[in-house]
């Protein structure tokens, strides 16, 4: 019998205790070289070396249990419910949430205290706050969660965040003091705590007080709130469940039934991708704020330059990975395609008819010469006097064109929306082929989280002020428009990969590929946009102005919508794009996203 090696056992050992710290015995940990994160029941932790150097064994151990804890105490479905829409907002929210859940297995468990804290100083060490030198560099949503570990745990915050904490404590303590004293009352109780949280937003202006929302529905929201809490807290034993049974048979019930144009088994069918924890995938604590700003922020001649372009990429996927592990994750989209097939095939049926139409011959009709037309002797039998009428069959011009799918590759895209983006990238790519339509495939993300090695120059170039873009670019090319969809299919799947996906420069991407198209041949080009937030880059952002990346983002657009023959759309997921783009939608979730581009597509191909 062979013996386990110590890091197998380590990894077992983790495992145990995570599912006894969640009461789950589904619970599993896994060991990964990225960004640590909790996708469902799966915790990704960092992989120690083999020979589990304590320090590395206690981080390992500090994202299991915060992940645990989470999984034990978090309700995500309430947490949702009132969630603020404002990204900055949200992240303050989501960092007291977490605070909570890590403050309660802190005060009950020593161990887990010290792991909670060693992982906390780890993470705070990439995190801006320990860079910020005034208010405006201050993250607010790592304060605030500093502030709300201090309140609930008595820590005070760790030494290389004390100094940006202490340069908002006294504006924080002087708007939401009282808020923050009343958390340690609501510790064990989410919805009194997720109350008393939005009352500190409402106090530091990151959201309207009551009185100026719009009313709702109190007594329903009451009766599910309670529902969700019987949930959480009826028997601790038992894992909360996502979705029932009988609503999973529901939905599959409702996606046999056919509509006119089969949007509607589009929704229903990508519903399933969620089922394992909508809340879970894109749950990281590295991952960025994506802020919403006024369109008043962008100054009159406006400059944008990057530190250094040495470290950019512009890369094909796959030189990113190599053949056998393209095929592998391929084969897990697919898998998450299998389900939709149906709703799939009848979204790139719409698509090609709705082309295909504008392809096809036209007729003439009440011509006095050419095919008699059929369809109108019935005029002949009421009036015999009525002249015969003929028809004439006319070529209808259609342009030849090409597309461009630009897709974010953001860390925030992780789990549900790169899925249903990759799918429906597929989908577009097959479809438009067959429609006699090129169609390229682009991805951008960065090359590191946080700067990389253009950061590293910066430093050791001795900091210059305002630098510009301080991050690696990585542009990735998923399929040419020459290429035909069989050969870039496999391609597709790296999208699938974890630790891809990071931060997003959004003006950059959009250049690059605007760049593409102009040296096309086609008469008509399209350039598609489809991302989750506003551009951000935590390295660049911590060294320049707070909307710099934005601001670009602004003027790359306007020069394009008016100066460029590239026709620009934009979508956006959860995030409202129709404040930089003129021809825009905002969807609320991924699973819309493939019946919009068909819409949105469909609109540009039917205009003049």
């Amino acid at each position: 019998m062979s013996q386990q090696s110590p890091l197998d056992a380590f990894k077992a050992i983790l495992s145990g205790t995570a599912r006894a710290m969640a009461r789950d015995s589904e619970v599993e940990v896994a060991f990964t070289a990225d960004a640590p994160h909790l996708a469902g029941k799966a915790i990704k932790v960092p992989s120690p070396s083999r020979t589990l150097p304590r320090d590395q064994v206690a981080l390992a151990r500090g994202f299991a249990d915060a992940s645990a804890l989470k999984l034990r105490h978090h309700n995500a479905a309430l947490h949702g419910r009132h969630a603020p829409a404002d990204a900055m907002a949200r992240a303050v929210y989501d960092a007291a949430e977490q605070a909570r859940v890590e403050a309660i297995g802190a005060r009950a468990m020593a161990g887990v205290h010290d792991n909670l804290a060693y992982a906390l100083d780890l993470r705070l060490k990439s995190d801006p706050i320990t860079r910020a030198r005034n208010v405006d560099e201050v993250p607010l949503s790592t304060a605030v969660s500093l502030l709300v570990r201090e309140r609930l745990t008595g820590d005070a915050p760790p030494e290389a965040a004390r100094a940006g904490v202490e340069l908002v404590r006294e504006w924080i303590e002087a708007k939401a003091g009282s808020d923050l004293d009343a958390l340690p009352l609501a510790l064990d109780d989410q919805r009194a705590f997720q109350q008393l949280t939005t009352s500190l937003l409402e106090h530091l202006a990151l959201v309207e007080t009551d009185d100026q929302q719009e009313p709702t529905d109190e007594s329903g929201e009451d009766e599910q709130e309670s529902a969700d809490e019987g949930n959480q807290e009826g028997d601790e034993g038992e894992e909360q469940p996502g979705d029932s049974d009988a609503s999973t048979e529901a939905r599959g019930e409702q996606s046999e039934g056919e509509s006119e144009d089969g949007e509607a088994e589009y929704r229903d069918d990508l519903d399933s991708l969620a089922d394992d924890d909508a809340d879970g995938m894109g749950d990281e604590g590295m991952l960025p704020v994506r802020p919403n700003r006024p369109m008043s922020d962008l100054p009159p001649g406006f400059d944008y330059k990057a530190f250094t372009t040495a470290h950019d990429e512009v890369i094909a996927a796959t030189e990113l990975c190599d053949a056998d592990e393209l095929v592998r994750l391929r084969g897990f989209l697919d898998q998450q395609m299998a389900s939709l097939q149906g709703a799939v095939t009848k979204l790139a049926n719409r698509l090609q008819r709705r082309l295909m139409a504008q392809q096809s011959r036209s007729w003439e009709f009440d011509q006095e010469e050419g095919m008699l037309d059929a369809a109108r002797l019935a005029r002949i039998v009421i009036d015999p006097t009525h002249s015969l009428s003929y028809k004439i069959e006319r070529d209808t011009e259609f342009r030849d064109t090409v597309v461009t799918l630009l897709l974010d590759n953001s860390g925030s895209m992780r789990g549900r929306p790169i899925s249903i983006a990759a799918i429906s990238a597929d989908i577009m790519a097959r479809t438009l082929e067959r429609c006699g339509v090129k169609t390229e495939i682009l991805g951008f993300t960065t090359r590191a989280w946080k700067g990389g090695q253009s950061r590293e120059e910066w430093l050791a170039a001795g900091r210059s002020p305002l630098p510009g873009r301080l991050n690696d670019l990585r542009h990735i090319i998923y399929k040419k428009a020459d290429e035909p969809w069989r050969r870039a299919r496999t391609s597709l799947g790296l999208m699938m990969r974890e630790g891809l996906l990071k931060e997003n420069i959004d003006g950059e991407a959009l250049l690059w590929a605007h760049s593409r198209l102009v040296n096309r041949p086609e008469e008509r080009r399209i350039l598609m946009v489809i991302s989750d937030g506003a551009p951000v880059d935590d390295s660049t952002l911590s060294v320049n102005s707070g909307v710099y990346l934005e601001r670009h983002l602004r003027q790359v657009i306007e020069w394009i919508e008016t100066r460029s023959p590239v026709q620009l759309v934009a979508i956006g997921i959860g995030h409202d794009v129709t404040r930089y783009y003129k021809r825009a939608v905002t969807i609320m979730d991924a699973e819309q996203l493939g019946g919009t581009m068909v819409e949105q597509l469909a609109g540009l191909f039917d205009e003049d």
